[in-house]
């Protein structure tokens, strides 16, 4: 099938579209009854993709992606999708030995039994929002077992854990920004010393952050780091990560009160505005996929999820900070969200298009839906 978004405006109700168009949809596509785990891609015309690839960061994005749905919706599809990804998890992801395997063959068994941070961090995130839908304790059980192992093999003297088992270089900021929205949904779903210790773990990467993660230049985001977290300044800049940041930092105040954070996440939001968006009239309005230190584009593309990411950073500052300015752009930015990426009808997307708005012709990684839908959530709650 060719997707063509309709160039309309944002649903009105952006709650019950994802509870009764994109979530249904996806779990329909992602979830074969006869197959285990997830489809993980469809092919640039919307077909499933033939290749039998399997990997713990899908399946963690997934299994986030319907728990998600299940408490939006207790009576839809996500509950019984998210099991479905929890067994694939529990029976085929994990190592016997610890951790989780990087990807699996169609029949399951190891491909690259590494395990990664980022994939871990998901995995993390997804037991976290599994335990809110499902009320099942084996996901907080397993979220502490999978930090345990973290720490046991992956902490790094520098601070922070290392990329995999291999010690892989460059390190990088992503997987510990995606580790501290773990730890918030894990110490929000935990009682007494456990949530005690998830904010503590918080705490830990929020101090990191401040400490190797910011150029002082420009307040901007470093991606890219030597072992010991000595930033390579000559690498690109997100701005998609920039807004990511600002949504986990305001979050992170909302749970601890640490009012340290709103200097470091005023600096991301302010490069990230003047930088980070296309300022070009004959262009819309959407977030590059990368800038230089200076912030200066450096491609020609615009993904969907700093799209995203930049949502949620509107959100989260018009909810905790009363920016009205942010509450105007979350409106504007969600409504070129459908107009250039997102199909109202099936909840479909395109991943990435060119800079003056043309589609592209890309796979559609299905693990995006999780920057799709955490941001309409956010962005449903604020309207709620």
């Amino acid at each position: 099938m060719s997707l063509t978004p309709t160039g309309a405006a944002a649903p009105r109700n952006l709650r019950q579209w994802l509870t009764e168009v994109a979530l249904p949809s996806f779990a329909r596509i992602a979830v074969r009854p006869d197959e285990e785990g997830y489809v993980e891609f469809l092919t640039p015309d919307f077909s499933v993709d033939p290749r039998p690839r399997k990997s713990t960061l899908s399946t963690g994005r997934l299994i986030y992606c319907f728990s998600h749905a299940a408490v939006l919706d207790p009576k839809g599809p996500g509950l019984a999708a998210a099991r479905h990804g929890m067994d694939y998890l529990t029976r085929r992801c994990a190592n016997p030995e610890g951790g989780f395997y990087k990807s699996l063959n169609a029949d399951g068994s190891p491909l690259n039994p590494n395990a990664d941070l980022g994939d871990l961090a998901f995995v993390l995130f997804a037991l976290g929002w599994y335990h809110r839908a499902s009320g099942e304790d084996r996901a907080l059980a397993l979220a502490e077992q999978t930090y345990a192992f973290m720490e046991r093999t992956m902490a790094s003297p520098a601070g922070g854990f290392a990329e995999d088992l291999a010690g892989t270089l460059p390190r990088r900021q992503n997987p510990h920004m995606h580790l501290l929205e773990a730890c918030h949904v894990l110490a929000e779903q935990s009682k007494g010393a456990a949530a005690k210790a998830w904010t503590a773990r918080a705490s830990s990467l929020v101090d990191l952050l401040a400490a190797r993660f910011i150029d002082p230049a420009n307040s901007s985001l470093y991606e890219l780091f030597d072992a010991d977290w000595t930033p390579f300044a000559d690498a690109p800049r997100e701005p998609g990560s920039h807004f990511e940041w600002v949504w986990a930092l305001l979050h992170h105040r909302r749970l601890t009160g640490d009012d340290r954070v709103l200097p470091i996440a005023e600096g991301l939001y302010r490069f990230a505005l003047t930088f980070g968006l296309d300022h070009d009239p004959a262009c819309p309005t959407l977030a590059f996929d990368a800038v230089d230190g200076a912030g200066a584009p450096l491609v020609q593309t615009k993904l969907m999820w700093p799209q995203t990411e930049a949502i949620k950073a509107f959100a989260a500052r018009a909810e905790f900070l009363g920016d009205e300015d942010a509450l105007v752009r979350l409106q504007a930015m969600t409504d070129l969200l459908f107009r250039h990426y997102v199909d109202v009808e099936s909840g479909l997307f395109t991943n990435q298009i060119e800079r003056d708005g043309r589609k592209r012709a890309v796979e559609m990684p299905i693990r995006v839906l999780y920057h799709l839908e955490l941001a309409l959530a956010e962005a449903a709650r604020l309207h709620a």
